[in-house]
């Protein structure tokens, strides 16, 4: 390899390892020093409504069929002991984000708040970050070519407002708060109350904590989201793109 290549290869690597910090980047702000930005979410007040799945989409932009949160609709046990769950689910915004170590030019960095950020401008769209993501929370945006994901709104709580998603939730399972105040009511709750985190022996350490998180939701995550009107045509309409309801039991010489 000449010696040019190598000098160009060492000088990106040092650029990248030098971006993954909130001091290493030459943009002017770097998130709220002393801070650390956490969500807390009671499963037990989780309705399924999609509030949040449609709010976070209107705010950030999403493209059709990408979501930077979503609410998927499990169930969970064994017939006939079954029952309904729902998993609220985005960027865990992890302490040790493993997402931000694999980023060759990076763009993905963390902010001094905790708050993990992609940087757009250098993002080249290779997708080692979506890869590397254990709770499959980001994706490729079609639009920009680029990585996609929740940034906890970082545009509004840098306002003093609260990310979208909380701000609907009508049930108010979503909380936000700062885990670094001890007088922050969402602090208060972490540490005084059971809460869990999605696959925790990932060593990811996430921000975001849950209430109620049984071990069937914990460790098995469900995949990448999809349209409700994707899922439903692929189970209920035939070549001619009608509708084809049937019976549960079909009675013989009966034509259905």
């Amino acid at each position: 390899m000449a010696a040019g290549s190598k000098a160009l290869g060492k000088t990106t690597k040092d650029a990248a390892a030098k971006g993954r910090s909130a001091e290493g980047r030459a943009t002017a702000y770097h998130g709220q020093a002393g801070k650390r930005w956490v969500m807390l979410i009671d499963l037990r007040k989780c309705v399924g409504c999609q509030a949040c799945t449609a709010a976070c989409k209107i705010e950030n932009n999403i493209p059709d069929g990408r979501f930077r949160t979503w609410v998927p609709d499990v169930e969970i046990g064994t017939f006939p002991n079954t029952r309904r769950a729902f998993l609220p689910r985005l960027c865990n915004h992890c302490e040790r984000p493993s997402c931000v170590e694999v980023c060759p030019a990076g763009a993905t960095w963390q902010r001094a708040d905790g708050v993990v950020e992609i940087d757009y401008d250098t993002c080249w769209g290779c997708g080692s970050c979506v890869d590397a993501c254990p709770y499959d929370a980001r994706f490729m945006n079609p639009i920009t070519q680029t990585a996609d994901k929740c940034t906890f709104c970082s545009q509004r709580i840098d306002q003093g407002l609260l990310p979208a998603c909380v701000e609907t939730c009508i049930g108010g399972a979503r909380q936000f708060g700062d885990l670094n105040d001890p007088d922050d009511p969402v602090a208060q709750t972490i540490r005084t109350h059971p809460v869990q985190v999605l696959k925790p022996e990932t060593g990811n350490e996430p921000r975001v904590f849950y209430i109620g998180l049984t071990h069937e939701l914990q460790n098995n995550l469900q995949g990448t989201p999809t349209l409700w009107s994707e899922d439903r045509e692929a189970v209920g309409k035939g070549e001619d793109g009608n509708w084809k309801i049937r019976p549960l039991v079909e009675k013989e010489g009966t034509d259905v």
